[in-house]
């Protein structure tokens, strides 16, 4: 077995040279903690691009469930920073500058309806924010993937962007970004081009199906364990049992500042479209427990109806994954599926309706 080793001569050397930085090789940088911080008092302060959910220079997930409003408040970000004018209600320290909105979810009339007045009077975005689609006309890609990174890679040193909003991350993928294998290679290469071009990112995410008698927690994100590892920061959209038309919104994950939108300090939204721009209205702060769904005499009965769900959308899953979803005993999973049988002739579901690996997509 070959070993590390350093005769008496060398080991002085090194011990030498421990003050001063070495160059050790090209992938490892070595430093001194005192030389680490006198290189970073050197490197700009991360600024604030979305309050303290998220900063210049992190990848940040925004993650909720469908029909919440993900897109609904990623457009209102993209436009304050293209415009570099705050939300109401939030604060952006960053430059006013060019946003690249990569949107694979709304088609141009779906977006046009959102802002503008019955399909007139379109709102006036900023001409620094670049919203940008898959070409319907051109031909299949053999590599959809790598073609796809290719493209957004191109956008961002044609325009000189660092701000890029991805919705959402199940298109960059063929595969189901739920497993710990289709998320990591994914989140590389995020990295990677965080990185290279000193990006910042926000990134749109599902969530599976979760019970709504519990506090939104970093399990209830697809691919939780891998995507959050190499996030920097995440938040969360919930809604409301309280009242159907409010949203809060709830930080999970922070890196340059301290978790300030906990469970107990969520902030407070309304959808509303006063004229021809549809987003969140910033209206307070609450805590999370007063817009769970409470629990009621038939809490049982909705628990096995969740249970099922989760085991005829996705029949593979286990029965630890159900308990982590749903955050129960994993024994109580156990008694309500060996009670049910499967249903038949069920398909695993996924966000996408269609296997974008056959849609034609790219020239």
């Amino acid at each position: 077995m070959n070993r590390l080793s350093f005769t008496k001569l060398e080991k002085k050397t090194v011990i030498k040279s421990i003050t001063k930085e070495v160059e050790f090789d090209d992938f490892l940088n070595i430093r001194s903690a005192n030389d680490t911080l006198r290189l970073a008092s050197t490197k700009p302060i991360p600024k604030m691009l979305f309050s303290e959910l998220w900063h210049e220079g992190e990848i940040c997930i925004l993650f909720a469930d469908t029909n919440i409003g993900k897109s609904i408040l990623s457009v209102q970000i993209a436009d304050s920073i293209s415009r570099g004018q705050a939300v109401r209600g939030f604060r952006l320290e960053a430059e006013q500058q060019v946003v690249l909105y990569f949107d694979f979810e709304m088609s141009i009339k779906q977006f046009e309806k959102r802002y503008s007045n019955n399909y007139a009077q379109h709102y006036d975005f900023d001409n620094r924010f670049l919203r940008i689609d898959i070409n319907s006309d051109c031909t299949s890609f053999d590599d959809f993937e790598k073609t796809l990174f290719n493209s957004i890679e191109k956008a961002i040193v044609i325009y000189n962007a660092k701000i890029l909003i991805i919705d959402n991350l199940t298109w960059l993928k063929t595969e189901t970004t739920e497993s710990a294998k289709e998320a990591l290679p994914l989140m590389k290469q995020l990295k990677e081009l965080k990185v290279k071009y000193g990006l910042s990112l926000l990134i749109l995410a599902h969530t599976p199906k979760r019970s709504p008698y519990n506090p939104i927690g970093i399990n209830d994100m697809a691919g939780s364990k891998h995507l959050a590892n190499f996030a920097d920061s995440i938040f969360a959209i919930g809604k409301s049992h309280k009242d159907g038309s409010l949203r809060y919104i709830k930080q999970i994950k922070a890196r340059d500042t301290d978790v300030v939108f906990d469970s107990d300090n969520i902030l407070l939204c309304e959808i509303s479209k006063p004229h021809n721009f549809l987003g969140f209205e910033f209206t307070g702060f609450g805590n999370e427990r007063d817009h769970l769904r409470l629990p009621s005499s038939d809490e049982g009965d909705q628990t096995e109806i969740l249970i099922t769900e989760l085991r005829n959308s996705e029949p593979s899953i286990s029965k630890y994954e159900i308990a982590k979803r749903l955050r129960i005993n994993q024994m109580k999973v156990k008694r309500v599926l060996d009670k049910v049988p499967p249903a038949e002739n069920n398909t695993k579901t996924t966000t996408n309706t269609t296997n974008i690996a056959n849609t034609p997509m790219g020239c």
